[in-house]
């Protein structure tokens, strides 16, 4: 068996499972065995165990070793109990659970990993009295396993199909639980005398069962630990009909403009015997000198847009690839590093967005496209530095290394940046995109707007839909980060993503329309900024998660906490607003590419 780390929902920080006064294998701390990058960064890699198994042989009680903490150890495993610290145990890849089975609906729920110890804690009506906090020094390990029916199969060997561990707190004497298992022949732990950190040594021990279960294939030994989400099912399905009423909604609105208003705006538009009055009609027609005029800080937006449509892919093909079942939870790392790989080789796609949009903007300049490799993704390294010298000045397991940094700095600097500059190339060698209507030399009058039409307010109330079309999925995700859960709902997740670019496209058309209605041709920015500010509203939600269903309470777990959700908002922003900004692109050229202008 293999260790992980010692966890904790209460801290967010884990800790190497060495660091605590527990027993080494081979008298010493094994070096983590590390199967891929994303598990380096996300602090996933694991080490041998001192706890023993072999295919088949039961264990009644084996002591691993007896430790004599010092005063600062036992100090530091008190805080670790009190703090709720979990042990994380690896069989054949399978993470050890404790199985929990709810009496009144009968259904099981998987915890993972197994208590380090049972904090000191007064008599409740659910629970015990506990007046000296226990430390958890013997695990019973019960193993599944499956034997293949079909003959290739069987010849290889009897396959591990489930893991499960009960973390108890047994004072052994001398003449219980031998290091050699024969002498224990006989043995019946005798609960009620536990291990508490006023003693002066903990012996570790463990029991080993060996359990046939043929009804679970090895293909499926994953199902119980996702299936016990599967009781979540209906809040899924709640989130799912919630967002597709949002979408009939507005689909409706973009319905009502695209058929009745725009036809009936055309019509009067285009009609020559009706010349007169359509000039002296207002709307969306009277700004056509201006509309395609270049915002403020253009360089910017076409930045923007380009980081945008990258991670925009970079989500689609790692949904696609998890649908397809390619980034399985038994690949510990694998959708970090399937991530952290599509974002890279997507920088030339970033680079050529850009270019377009720079040549669009009259501001061709190589200096916007170092931008557009450095902007973003600089702009998240600098939280990702931060946050890891925190952890590194706490000795918390998921610190990166400084030589994993090189390796990311190299990444970046030396792939993804070039791969941007080479999608510039080819979009400057592309004909430049030309507006349907010319733009004015002098700039036209903006009339005073009403307080709904003001962009403070549209754009905060009209990001309020995209963001609950998502939210409910956002909080199994959030779980899944936070929590130590399991998340690999990847349709309900797909059909999400779906519903949310619709939405973010249908009110980002609705609001440039009225806008555009109200004589308002500043729309660049505010298209980007209306379905973005979802990100907004996500961080909102993240504070209200933090103070309603987090435990944290520990000044640099919360700093950890807000950084990270500040980038995961950031980013949910920056695709959101760029779904926004495309639509409402395509949009304004349609409507002004179908009138006649004089």
């Amino acid at each position: 068996s293999t260790q992980s780390t010692w966890a904790s929902t209460k801290t967010a920080i884990p800790f190497d499972y060495y660091k605590l006064p527990v027993c080494l294998p081979w008298g010493k701390n094994p070096k983590p065995q590390v199967e891929n990058f994303g598990e380096i960064l996300w602090g996933d890699s694991i080490k041998p165990s001192p706890y023993i198994v072999h295919m088949g042989v039961n264990i009644t009680c084996r002591r691993v070793c007896t430790q004599k903490p010092t005063t600062k150890e036992m100090k530091t495993l008190r805080q670790r109990i009190e703090e709720s610290y979990r042990g994380q145990l690896i069989v054949d890849n399978l993470p050890a659970s404790e199985i929990f089975t709810q009496k009144i609906k009968g259904f099981r729920t998987f915890l993972l990993g197994y208590p380090l110890g049972i904090p000191k804690q007064p008599q409740t009506v659910y629970t015990p009295a506990v007046p000296v906090t226990q430390i958890n020094n013997h695990l019973t390990l019960t193993i599944k396993y499956h034997r293949p029916s079909d003959f290739a199969a069987a010849e290889k060997g009897n396959r591990i199909v489930g893991f499960h561990v009960v973390a108890q707190s047994w004072k052994h004497d001398e003449n219980s639980c031998f290091r050699e298992d024969a002498k224990n022949a006989g043995w019946v732990a005798r609960p009620g005398n536990p291990v508490t950190v006023d003693d002066a040594e903990i012996p570790f021990s463990y029991s080993v069962n060996w359990v046939e279960d043929d009804e679970v294939a090895w293909s499926s030994r994953w199902d119980p630990y996702l299936a016990s989400a599967d009781t979540d099912a209906k809040i899924h399905w709640f989130s799912i009909i919630n967002s597709i009423v949002i979408v009939l909604f507005l689909s409706g609105m973009v319905f009502m403009i695209m058929v009745r208003a725009l036809h009936r705006d055309f019509n009067r538009y285009n009609d020559p015997d009706n010349a007169d009055e359509a000039q002296e009609e207002t709307g969306w027609k009277l700004v056509h000198g201006d509309v395609f005029r270049r915002p403020d800080h253009a360089n910017l937006l076409a930045v923007y847009i380009g980081s945008g449509l990258q991670l925009l892919t970079m989500s689609f093909i790692t949904i696609v690839f998890a649908l397809f079942g390619f980034l399985s939870p038994a690949n510990r790392g694998g959708l970090l590093t399937a991530m952290l790989l599509l974002y890279i080789l997507l920088g030339s796609l970033a680079g050529f967005i850009s270019a377009c949009m720079c040549k669009f903007f009259r501001c061709q300049s190589w200096k916007n496209i170092a931008l557009t490799g450095t902007w973003f993704p600089g702009q998240v390294f600098c939280v990702f530095f931060l946050t890891d010298l925190t952890l590194w000045g706490m000795h918390a397991s998921n610190a990166v290394p400084f030589t994993t940094f090189l390796a990311l700095i190299g990444l970046w600097l030396c792939v993804s940046l070039p791969l941007v500059f080479v999608g510039a190339v080819v979009g400057y060698k592309r004909n430049v995109i030309k507006p349907p209507v010319s733009v004015n030399l002098i700039p036209r009058n903006i009339p005073e707007q009403r307080w709904y039409m003001r962009a403070p307010f549209t754009v905060l109330m009209a990001g309020i839909l995209p963001f609950g079309a998502a939210f409910i999925e956002l909080f199994f995700i959030l779980s899944s980060l936070w929590l130590n859960r399991f998340y690999y709902v990847f349709g309900f997740l797909a059909l999400v993503f779906v519903i949310l670019t619709v939405t973010c496209i249908e009110i980002t058309i609705v609001m440039i329309y009225f806008q555009l209605c109200y004589e308002d041709y500043r729309w660049w920015w505010r298209s980007f900024f209306i379905s973005g500010s979802s990100g907004f509203h996500l961080f909102l939600y993240s504070i209200f998660y933090f103070v309603t269903t987090l435990r944290m309470r520990k000044f640099w777990s919360t700093v950890i906490y807000f950084s990270w959700m500040l980038v995961i908002s950031y980013t949910f922003a920056v695709i959101t607003g760029t779904i926004g900004f495309v639509a409402s692109f395509f949009f304004v050229r349609f409507i002004y590419s179908s009138i006649k202008v004089d």
